[in-house]
């Protein structure tokens, strides 16, 4: 078998679902998908992010996928440009955020007595409700309730009616993916 057959047998399982193809595409494609991603973004962090990003969203809409010239690496292309498109007007919102909390606020001591400027603590609220966003809805909710409503693990099963361990679990996991979506904050969420 060809490389071209075998990329369209790739292609076939991965539309109709099969884990293993899926595993095989993220193999040969992850490279094209990672590069163009990095030398679009410059950055190797917000790179993995989107090449990431193109697998789960391809896996997600897989049902869409047709066959058509390139195949499913020029499909995969597609959606890279799109998340790229996205990753860079989230950086541009971000810096227009940040610019625009330094031009109205004042620098402010910080824990270790050095001064922290207003702005820095303003853009890390952004980035961190940005964040809360992305996570499911079951998790947000948790954590919504944890940190603005100051609710115990106990207190949020009550309030919510889901079992204590689910709480524990939603919030175990949105814990891991702040981590992993906020390393320079990663110490204080541990």
């Amino acid at each position: 078998m060809d490389e071209a057959e075998h990329d369209e047998r790739l292609a076939a399982g991965f539309a109709a679902g099969d884990e293993r193809c899926m595993e095989a595409v993220y193999r040969r494609w992850r490279p094209l998908v990672h590069a163009l991603a990095q030398r679009s973004l410059g950055d190797e962090r917000e790179a993995e992010d989107v090449t990431q990003q193109v697998f789960l969203a391809a896996w997600r809409g897989r049902s869409r996928y047709r066959p058509g010239p390139g195949g499913l690496g020029a499909w995969l292309t597609g959606i890279t440009r799109h998340k790229v498109a996205d990753a860079l007007e989230a950086r541009t919102r971000r810096a227009r955020a940040a610019a625009a909390a330094a031009r109205v606020a004042p620098a402010t001591g910080s824990a270790s007595g050095a001064p922290r400027p207003v702005a820095e603590q303003a853009v890390d609220r952004l980035v961190v409700l940005g964040e809360l966003a992305r996570l499911p809805s079951a998790q947000q909710r948790v954590m919504r309730l944890a940190f603005y409503g100051d609710l115990t693990q106990a207190q949020i099963a009550d309030r919510t009616g889901l079992p204590l361990g689910t709480v524990k679990s939603h919030m175990r996991r949105a814990l891991h993916q702040l981590r992993r979506s906020l390393p320079e904050a990663a110490p204080a969420l541990r």
